[in-house]
C-alpha cells in the first residue's frame, strides 16, 4: 500500500495482528527454554501446514485509513474463501466483489502475501534456517504457558518476505499460539515507499492444534510525507476438513540438519 506522492505512488505494505496480545517483554525470568525446542516447534508448524492443507476455510480482510479523530476516512474490504477445486486442487475464491474506498493509500502485492505468508505465519522446517532465535523466557498467554522466542531473519533475501517479532508456543504441544511483530524487508527508493504496521496474529485449537483465527494491526507508518495510521483485520473462520486420506502424526522426530537455535 502506498500514499500518492508528487506523480508517484509510493507504495505501502501491510501487517496484521490480533487486539488482545499481552505487551511483549512481560514473561517470566528466569526460566530456559528446553534443548532443541525451536526444531521441534518447526516440525510442528511443517505438519500444521500439512493439517491446515485439508482444511477448506474463510478469510476476511479489512483495512483501514484512519483519520486525526479517530474515524475511518477509506476502507478497503474482501472476502474470500479458500477451496478445493475439482482436481482437489486449493484455490482463493472471491465471496463477493471487493470494496475499496481507500484515498492514500493503495494495497501492494506485497500486502496480499504478507495475508496469506507473513501474518498467519506457519515457522515451518523449510524457512528455519533463515531465521536468528533467541529465547526469551516463560509467559501465560489466555490460561495457557508459553515459551517465548524472538525471530528475525539472518539475511534479508532479495525478492523474499519475512517475519520479525516474537512467538509465543505452548508448552504442553510445543505449537505457536501467538505471534507478535511485522513483515520485512521494508522498501525506501526515490520513487516509492513500502512501509509496515506491526501486527498480532492470535490462533485457535482446531481439532486438536493451534491455526489461525485473527490477526489485528493498529499502527501509524512514517511516511515522507506525513504518518498515516492504519488498522486492519484479517478473520480465518469457518475451518472445514475436507479430508482424512492423509495421516499426519505429531511428535515423531524425524532426522534434521544442524540448524543454531535455543
Amino acid at each position: 500500500m502506498g500514499t500518492f506522492m508528487r506523480k508517484y505512488a509510493p507504495i505501502l505494505a501491510l501487517a496484521f495482528a490480533c487486539a488482545f496480545a499481552s505487551p511483549p517483554g512481560s514473561g517470566e525470568s528466569g526460566q530456559a527454554a528446553p534443548r532443541g525446542l525451536a526444531r521441534r516447534v518447526a516440525r510442528n508448524e511443517s505438519l500444521i501446514r500439512e493439517l491446515r492443507d485439508q482444511y477448506t476455510f474463510r478469510q476476511h480482510f479489512r483495512f483501514e485509513e484512519i483519520a486525526a479523530n479517530g474515524r475511518s476516512a477509506g476502507l478497503y474490504r474482501e472476502t474470500r474463501d479458500v477451496v478445493f477445486t475439482p482436481g482437489k486442487g486449493r484455490a482463493e475464491v472471491l465471496a463477493a466483489p471487493p470494496v475499496n474506498t481507500l484515498a492514500h493509500i493503495r494495497l501492494t502485492e506485497e500486502d496480499f502475501e504478507d495475508v496469506r505468508k507473513i501474518q498467519n505465519f506457519l515457522f515451518t522446517e523449510d524457512v528455519l534456517w533463515l531465521y536468528r532465535i533467541r529465547p526469551r523466557g516463560a509467559e501465560q498467554i489466555d490460561g495457557v504457558d508459553c515459551w517465548v522466542l524472538e525471530v528475525s531473519p539472518r539475511t534479508e533475501l532479495e525478492g523474499m518476505r519475512f517475519f520479525e517479532g516474537l512467538l509465543w508456543v505452548s508448552k504442553a504441544e510445543e505449537e505457536i499460539v501467538r505471534a507478535s511483530g511485522k513483515a520485512v524487508p521494508e522498501i525506501h527508493t526515490a520513487k516509492e515507499e513500502n512501509l509496515f504496521p506491526h501486527f498480532t496474529t492470535q490462533r485457535e485449537k482446531i481439532d486438536g492444534h493451534w491455526m489461525p483465527a485473527l490477526t489485528f494491526a493498529d499502527d501509524e507508518l512514517p511516511f515522507q510525507t506525513g504518518r498515516r495510521r492504519v488498522r486492519l483485520t484479517v478473520e480465518f473462520t469457518r475451518y472445514r476438513r475436507f479430508t482424512a486420506e492423509t495421516s499426519i502424526r505429531f511428535g515423531e522426530a524425524e532426522p534434521q540438519a544442524r540448524s543454531p537455535e535455543p
